[in-house]
Order: structure tokens, then C-alpha cells, then sequence
């Protein structure tokens, strides 16, 4: 039997995509699962920060256009130049996050697995997912939350801002519908990566879920393991395996396991809706969604699989945590991640 907790302790270490300690994880991971008897193949594919880069690039530009946009308010030009930079600059950030032509930045790139277990002569059926690289920034999960909902009020505000210089001229107390995009901009240009997190909810947990499973099932079970690398470089890991190894997921399901915190509610995010996702809902009794506030491997790996679902459990105060130095081991009884894996392991024997 797996003792989880010191397993915990030796992969909640900070292992930014390229770091050492990033190497030592996934060859700890691999040894786990072979010594459960699971054939590991690796996936090798380069991973980019660059749609990191690309979120601080896009909270510069809404400061560029809350701050052009009053500028040009208050200034003697006709009203036309700040309603025009207004609605042209909401709709380049509008499309940026749709149109990655527009943040191919310059980035360093860095070597990355994913690895890819099954049982020897096993078809898979349903694989059980978790990402095993981790991230520090500035801003925690719940920060940037908060920055990006600060940000996209304040485009609104400049558009208000804009309507209001053409319908009525300038009033100096319309600048306040600027100051949340204002704040937002400042928080987001200067959330820059580090390697500073020890990642313990964010995603050690997750791994050791995939684990708790596979150590419940029996030998002859059609499941296999997909432990994915560059999550936090905006899903690299899980693009590139849909795009390399598409023939792996076609048919099958799904199980992503993304952040299992001790406190809070379970969740059953549906990428693409099937009966094991809710199976997997029923054994857990939560209620499945649809919406999902962040990015996980889930929303990449539904593109190539029958069905898709991302099982989270945490609260509030969770996302103050993560991707943060205090998302450490110590913190953690493991009861969310032994409460999880007995539910699903429940539905997939």
C-alpha cells in the first residue's frame, strides 16, 4: 500500500517545466507506475511559456487603451478619436485570447514529457489524467481571478467613457469607470512566472489520485494513465498529445484530475458529456457543470476523446493558495484525494 503522504512530500517540490527538480518528478512518477506494473512510454514535445507571456502582454494593452482612452477624453480632439481607440482597442483584446497569431512571442522553450501508461496487453478504455509540473506567480489563482474580472469592467467603463464624451462631452468624475481596468492592467502586466510554488493541491494531489485509483482497481482493468507535462504553460502537455497521439484517446474517456483540496465541495466539470463522467458525479453526488472559470488539461484532452471530465475539489480559499509558496504539503490530511479516488475507483470497477 502506497503511503501517500510521503509520496506527497517528494512531489510537492517547486518544478517549473525545464527545472531539476521538474526531471525528478516525472522519474519518480514513472517508477510509481511501473512498479504497479504499468508499461510507461514518454511523449517528449518542447513546451513555450509564451501564453504566460501573452496574459501579461494582454493586461499591458488594457492599460494602454483605459489610459489612451481617457487621455483622449480629456483632450481637445474631437470625440470621434476617443470613441475610436476605445472600441478598437476592446476589440483586439477581445480577440487576443481567440487569435493565436497575435501573441507568437518570443520565448524560450524548454524540453517536456508526457508519460503514457497501460497494462501489457490492455486496451484502454478510460484514461485517469493529471498534469505533474507546477508554477509560482506573483498573483495567486484567486488575484488573477480578480484582476482579469477587474479588467474587463474597466473595458466596459472605457466604452461607457467613450459613449458618454460623444453624447454629452467630458466630465472628470466618468474617469472612475476607468479605475478597476486600471488596477486589473497593473496586476496582470506584472504577474510574471516563477519556480517558487511547491504545487502540493496544484497538482500533486492529482497525481496521487491517479494513483489511489489504479491501486483500487484490479490488474485487468481496461485503465490507463496519462501524467501530463506543461499544463502551466497554457496545456501544451495535453495539445500536444492530442495532436501527436490522437489515435490513443479516440473512444475512450477521461478522467482529469486537476487540484483536490481537503476542504470545500467536490466538482465534475463536463468538457464532453458520457456516461462515465456521470457515473463519476452520482458516485461523488455532486451535480455536473459546465462552466469552468480556469484553464485545465480537461478543455484540450474533450477535443480527442468520446468523453472528458475534470474532477476538482477546493473552495475560496483554495485558489488564495494556489500557485503560491504556501501551496505546500503540510497543509494537507489527503481526505479530499481519498474521498475522490474511492468514488471513482467505486464506478470504474
Amino acid at each position: 500500500m502506497t503511503d501517500l503522504h510521503a509520496l506527497l512530500g517528494r512531489l510537492a517540490v517547486p518544478r517549473l517545466v525545464g527545472s531539476p527538480n521538474h526531471a525528478r518528478v516525472r522519474a519518480l512518477l514513472r517508477g510509481e507506475l511501473e512498479r504497479r506494473g504499468y508499461v510507461v512510454m514518454e511523449h517528449p514535445f518542447t513546451a513555450s511559456p509564451v501564453r504566460l507571456i501573452a496574459a501579461q502582454v494582454w493586461g499591458a494593452g488594457v492599460g494602454i487603451v483605459v489610459f489612451g482612452t481617457l487621455l483622449l477624453a480629456t483632450s481637445r480632439l474631437s470625440a470621434d478619436w476617443a470613441a475610436g481607440w476605445a472600441c478598437a482597442g476592446a476589440a483586439v483584446l477581445a480577440a487576443y485570447p481567440f487569435a493565436p497569431r497575435l501573441w507568437r512571442l518570443p520565448a524560450p522553450a524548454a524540453p517536456a514529457a508526457n508519460l503514457i501508461a497501460v497494462r501489457p496487453g490492455a486496451r484502454v478504455q478510460v484514461w485517469l489524467a493529471a498534469h505533474y509540473d507546477s508554477k509560482g506567480q506573483r498573483l495567486s489563482m484567486r488575484w488573477r481571478l480578480v484582476a482579469v474580472a477587474l479588467c474587463v469592467v474597466g473595458l466596459v467603463g472605457v466604452l461607457a467613457i467613450a459613449a458618454l464624451r460623444v453624447a454629452l462631452g467630458w466630465q472628470p468624475s466618468w474617469g472612475v469607470l476607468a479605475v478597476p481596468g486600471a488596477i486589473g492592467a497593473l496586476l496582470l502586466a506584472r504577474c510574471r512566472t516563477r519556480d517558487d510554488s511547491p504545487g502540493a493541491v496544484d497538482n500533486a494531489t492529482g497525481l496521487l489520485t491517479v494513483l489511489a485509483v489504479l491501486d483500487a482497481l484490479p490488474p485487468n482493468a481496461p485503465v490507463g494513465a496519462l501524467l501530463l507535462d506543461a499544463e502551466e504553460f497554457g496545456l501544451d502537455g495535453a495539445r500536444a498529445l492530442v495532436r501527436d497521439r490522437a489515435n490513443l484517446l479516440h473512444g475512450t474517456a477521461v478522467v482529469n484530475f486537476d487540484g483536490v483540496d481537503d476542504g470545500g465541495g467536490a466538482v465534475v466539470f463536463e468538457h464532453r458529456p458520457g456516461p462515465v463522467g456521470r457515473a463519476v458525479a452520482e458516485s461523488l453526488g455532486v451535480r455536473r457543470s459546465r462552466f469552468l472559470p480556469v484553464v485545465v488539461d480537461g478543455i484540450a484532452l474533450a477535443k480527442g476523446a468520446a468523453e472528458c471530465v475534470t474532477v476538482m475539489r477546493g473552495n475560496w480559499g483554495t485558489t488564495g493558495v494556489v500557485h503560491t509558496p504556501r501551496d505546500t504539503a503540510e497543509r494537507l490530511a489527503l481526505t479530499g484525494v481519498r474521498g475522490i479516488a474511492g468514488a471513482v475507483a467505486t464506478v470504474l470497477r
